[in-house]
């Protein structure tokens, strides 16, 4: 029996959570079908790019209430997706766990409503995920790791074990996170970073050692 859904966001983003929904289908995995997107302030040019994929923009995120279906946000920025899951919260409606399957995810790990695993990620033994972090193509998250909510790993990023990634941090392309460290609330680690320290929250930092 199929399974509404729509996705929140309909940049770029977005479309390529819309592709793990097609992906996880596709292989047997899931029941979905899409109803369409959301969004407050679609862009022309994404408008678009929707045309060409066949599928409807519906309205704004506040139509959730009215339609029966899950949903998944499809907005790359943390804060900007922990702010809509705030706004949808509300509406009683349930949130997605999508995993690409081209993705892997090791024994005993804890993935919450929301989490959004791309092609080729990769997350390894007792990790825990939260509501609504999403790991981007061929991003990896070693042993016994835990993200908060609202988590944006990028592209080919690699969070290590043992490491606390606090709530709405954003972890750079091919950025790393070292063992054992700590990223607090609302971080952001720079594209090629390397973590070798704990990172206090609010902060950017970037470069080798990152700072």
């Amino acid at each position: 029996m199929s399974e509404s859904i729509v996705i929140v966001g309909c940049g770029g983003h977005g479309r390529e959570v819309y592709g793990v929904v097609v992906a996880v289908n596709d292989a047997g995995g899931g029941p979905w079908k899409v109803a369409g997107f959301l969004d407050d302030a679609p862009a022309d040019a994404n408008l678009r790019l929707l045309e060409r994929l066949g599928v409807p923009c519906l309205g704004p995120n506040a139509l959730l209430a009215e339609l029966d279906a899950h949903y998944v946000i499809g907005i790359g920025d943390p804060r900007i997706r922990a702010r809509v899951a705030a706004q949808l919260k509300p509406c009683g409606r349930p949130a997605a766990r999508l995993v690409h399957p081209a993705a892997t995810v090791g024994l005993a790990g804890e993935l919450a409503d929301g989490v959004v695993l791309c092609a080729g990620a990769r997350v390894t033994t007792n990790v825990t995920l939260g509501r609504h972090t999403h790991l981007n193509q061929n991003a990896t998250v070693g042993h016994d790791a835990i993200l908060g909510e609202c988590v944006q790993v990028n592209p080919l990023a690699a969070v290590s074990g043992s490491c606390r990634i606090g709530r709405e941090v954003l972890i750079g392309t091919n950025a790393s996170v070292l063992q054992g460290r700590a990223v607090g609330d609302g971080a952001t680690v720079g594209a090629n970073a390397c973590v070798v320290r704990d990172v206090e929250p609010g902060r950017t930092v970037k470069g080798v050692p990152a700072a």
